[in-house]
């Protein structure tokens, strides 16, 4: 009798493992939708003026003593914001390339690989001129540089995965207001 149940145990396992395993990387289309497309708004502004605009004026953070607020460095910003990017990317990668879903897949993948480096070397530099004191005339400079060396490349790879939601959500009919 012991040995049925330790072997109804270890089918029962086995049958577990097996239907884990073929479910894994696959997830609802609305929230593959929410983690391909949904999720790169937070890139709204990139080699822009948003971006621009948050290091001009850097939020503020607790201070964690109690005495109220301080503002945030640029790089803390940038770095949160490249922290946020990786997450979102990482999610992004754990998704299969199967199904109508691998365009979506593919431009979102490709947005992430084009922004995060970005993120890493000249807005890291900017956030640091910033911190540092550099002129207005110097950081204008080096935000034009960004601006003009990476926004229409951006707007392209961001363009081509709105195109590739749009199918999608449209075959699973999810709603989303593209705000055309």
């Amino acid at each position: 009798m012991k040995n049925k149940t330790v072997s109804l145990i270890c089918i029962l396992t086995a049958l577990l493992a097996v239907i884990h395993l073929s479910s894994c990387g696959k997830v609802p289309p609305e929230k593959f939708f929410g983690i391909t497309v949904l999720n790169v708004n937070l890139m709204s502004g990139f080699a822009g003026s948003g971006f621009s605009r948050q290091l001009e004026s850097p939020s503020v953070k607790y201070s964690g003593d109690g005495s109220g607020t301080t503002p945030m460095t640029r790089r803390e910003i940038i770095e949160m914001k490249t922290k946020s990017f990786e997450d979102n990317y990482d999610d992004v990668k754990g998704l299969s390339e199967s199904g109508d879903g691998k365009e979506v897949l593919s431009s979102s993948k490709a947005l992430y690989e084009f922004v995060i480096p970005v993120m890493k070397n000249e807005y890291l530099m900017l956030a640091d001129m910033y911190d540092k004191g550099a002129s207005a005339e110097e950081t204008k400079a080096m935000t034009d540089e960004i601006n003009e060396k990476y926004s229409t490349r951006f707007k392209e790879l961001y363009d081509e995965l709105i195109m590739h939601g749009k199918v999608y959500a449209g075959k699973h009919n999810i709603m989303v207001n593209w705000g055309d």
